[in-house]
């Protein structure tokens, strides 16, 4: 009976574990069309997506180009003479460069020529190498050296008067620098303030408050005050750069001139 009871009990759970299976199979069979449809219904959007992400993004624009676009929005009438002040303070700062890096000279081998040549030459030989040497300081020690026979008396009052006509040459233009460094600001608030006179004209002309009309004449103002702001900012660091190279040749001419009078009296000591 033990056996019999078994064996139906077997039989069972065979049964039953292949009628899972044949559910099982069905089941996978009836989903497989499904998932074939969700395939094909998500392959277009998948798709989409991909040529979404494979589209070309839209060029950025350079700096140089949203510059020009936002001077061209700012307005004419008030962007061209920020324009006007960067463009000719650029042209006078550049020209200082380049003039004071030429004026720059090495003072310690012009010394040691100009004491060379007095003890081969003489004064005479001296002076030909300073008229040989471009720079103020060369230019400093020729004034100086021309007034040798006067005494040393002379030679330092020459060398001081010829230093300050050397330093006002050198200084030559940062006036006009100096005007557009404090006038492009100046033009771009101007833009400003008219900018936004416009914009209220405009709200009083229509009887509302049209946030369109308040923004166009207040992206204007701005515009003009940013130009003007930059134009400034690029002229001042050109400034503080030439003003800085002046002091620095400035003090090497004063050091310079020290030094060559202690040469001249050296030579007057052994002659």
């Amino acid at each position: 009976m033990k056996k019999l009871f078994a064996y139906v009990a077997v039989l069972g759970i065979m049964s039953f574990s292949s009628v899972a299976m044949a559910q099982d199979e069905s089941e996978a069979a009836a989903a497989e069309p499904a998932a074939e449809q969700v395939e094909q219904a998500a392959a277009p959007a998948a798709e989409e997506v991909t040529s979404e992400v494979a589209a070309p993004s839209v060029e950025e624009k350079s700096l140089h180009q949203t510059l020009k676009e936002k001077f061209v929005e700012g307005g004419v009438e008030w962007m061209l003479p920020v324009l006007a002040c960067i463009v000719l303070g650029l042209a006078i700062a550049i020209e200082r460069i380049i003039y004071l890096t030429a004026a720059d000279t090495n003072t310690k081998k012009l010394l040691a020529k100009v004491e060379e040549a007095f003890e081969q030459g003489g004064v005479e030989a001296a002076k030909e190498v300073c008229r040989n040497t471009r720079g103020p300081v060369a230019s400093i020690f020729y004034q100086g050296l021309d007034r040798y026979a006067e005494g040393p008396d002379m030679v330092e009052k020459a060398v001081s008067s010829y230093g300050s006509v050397q330093m006002g040459r050198m200084e030559s233009g940062l006036s006009w620098l100096s005007l557009f460094i404090a006038i492009a600001p100046s033009l771009g608030f101007m833009g400003t303030v008219v900018g936004m006179i416009a914009a209220f004209d405009s709200i009083q002309q229509l009887g509302d408050m049209s946030p369109v009309a308040l923004a166009g004449g207040i992206k204007v103002a701005l515009l003009t005050t940013i130009f003007g702001l930059i134009a400034a900012v690029s002229l001042q660091l050109f400034y503080n750069f030439i003003v800085a190279k002046i002091d620095s040749i400035v003090n090497k001419m004063e050091d310079a001139s020290i030094s060559l009078m202690d040469i001249i009296l050296k030579y007057q000591a052994k002659h």
